[in-house]
């Protein structure tokens, strides 16, 4: 009787692993042959372009989308409003380095998100460069006051991960004009957060932290090959001066939304299961990588369960996040009106790596619920896809975090990423189509098992 128990439930496992794997194919086949991930981008990157919150790109991106949930049929679309800051570029900056007066080297830069304008005639000063922040205390007042604050510390070309390079020099972003007024520093140039040499200055989020109003100064980054240069001539004549001008504005927060669709589920509707990008990018290129990739792949996903004819246990919501660039305002937003109705969310996942190839994805949840997932590895395999690890998900569904709560991170190969982001050649013609179709496949397919299976801490309990 024991060995029939044995074959029974080996047989019963083969089979369902049989289904499983039955069904993951399917859903690949429908990306990779009748997707609509990839004409939903070119729409989003070439007819609206760059996404800045608080932009009527923005807007238009928010209806656009809107409309494409509503075509493919989910049982409900709606539009959650939020408050997003508004910071407009205004006219290109200009910035170069004088070796000596009449002698300039014209060098690229682009303000950085949330700066202060520069006066109306720019800032010309002598350049004193640092690695990091601590530098700073250890020159002091004496030394800083009245010049630019140059931050040239690269990206750790020896990281294999990219994304841990991008945090070990983040903060110079951040907020290095925060630190750098506090001795006096007229300005901040930041070198671009970028792993190759080329002309592209990279823009990204900085923070004032409580610097009062009238004593921020502006900031703004230099491209990498820009930053080689001014590096060079510091050290050949420590007396240079460099000059930037730049004309951004802060205005006052304005009304947006956060773009929402889902499946009502069949067994478990209170249950909810997420799946999700940001829908605002930077100005500079049309934010295809960085994160229409996500949006679109997070759209595809809800249409692919529900072309596959899987109907799902649990309710899958897409949800497209306003203001992660320079904010997120929408990612707190949702969680915000989420704790307030008492939603029960068991699973989140996000997108917001690149439209790169999908190499595996990232956890932050429970031991038990990991093993769990491990136990899936294998039906992406065929697929190449082989990284299953513990980590970060992605910084809209973080707010969401709680007990029992799967979260997850699509993590496509990043070796390419920081060429492209929250910079110019952030655009439609650097996706490669094949890749974005194969990352919303591995997306739909790991919300499709986390739906059959469930996770132990989410699992009703049948008397």
């Amino acid at each position: 009787m024991k060995l029939y128990f044995l074959i029974a439930f080996f047989c019963v496992t083969t089979l369902t692993a049989q289904d499983d794997a039955k069904q993951l194919r399917s859903i690949y086949d429908m990306a990779l042959t009748d997707g609509m991930a990839y004409d939903w981008l070119n729409h989003l990157s070439n007819q609206i372009g760059g996404r800045l919150s608080g932009s009527v790109q923005a807007q238009q991106a928010v209806e656009y989308t809107k409309r494409q949930l509503d075509s493919i049929g989910l049982d409900r679309v709606w539009l959650q409003p939020v408050m997003v800051p508004k910071w407009v570029r205004g006219t290109p900056e200009f910035a170069y380095i004088e070796t000596r007066p009449g002698m300039t080297t014209n060098v690229p830069i682009c303000a950085l998100g949330g700066s202060v304008a520069t006066p109306d005639v720019g800032i010309k000063a002598n350049v004193i460069e640092v690695k990091g922040l601590e530098e700073l205390e250890a020159l002091g007042q004496e030394k800083i006051k009245g010049k630019i604050v140059f931050f040239n510390r690269p990206m750790d070309p020896t990281k294999i991960s990219t994304f841990s390079a991008y945090s070990g020099c983040v903060d110079q972003r951040y907020s290095g004009a925060e630190e750098a007024a506090k001795y006096g520093a007229l300005g901040v140039i930041v070198r671009s957060l970028n792993l190759r040499l080329d002309d592209y200055p990279h823009t990204g989020s900085m923070s004032y932290g409580n610097t009062p109003i009238q004593d921020r100064i502006p900031a703004a980054a230099i491209s990498t090959k820009g930053a080689e240069l001014l590096s060079t001539s510091l050290k050949l004549n420590p007396d240079i001066r460099f000059y930037f001008k730049q004309n951004c504005k802060q205005f006052d927060d304005v009304e947006s939304y956060n773009v929402i669709g889902e499946i009502k589920g069949s067994e478990f509707p209170d249950e909810i299961m997420v799946v999700g990008g940001h829908l605002d990018s930077w100005d500079l290129g049309d934010g295809s990588h960085d994160d229409g990739a996500g949006v679109v792949q997070s759209m595809e996903v809800l249409r692919l369960i529900k072309a596959n004819g899987y109907t799902p246990k649990r309710t899958l919501r897409v949800v497209l996040f306003m203001n992660e660039e320079n904010g997120l305002r929408g990612g707190n937003k949702y969680a915000e009106v989420a704790k307030a109705k008492n939603e029960k969310h068991v699973f989140a996942l996000e997108s917001d790596a690149g439209g790169f190839t999908p190499r595996g994805f990232s956890f932050d949840c429970t031991d038990a619920a990991f093993e769990q997932i491990k136990g899936w590895k294998e039906l992406f395999e065929p697929y190449l896809i082989h990284q299953f690890v513990r980590g970060g998900s992605g910084a809209d569904i973080g707010p969401l975090k709680d007990e029992g709560l799967v979260l997850s991170g699509l993590r496509p190969d990043s070796q390419r990423y920081f060429d492209h982001h929250h910079a110019e050649i952030d655009t439609f013609e650097h996706v490669n189509k094949r890749e974005l179709e194969l990352g919303a496949a591995t997306m739909a397919s790991l919300v499709y098992l986390a739906d059959k299976y469930g996770f132990p801490a989410t699992r009703k309990i049948k008397g």
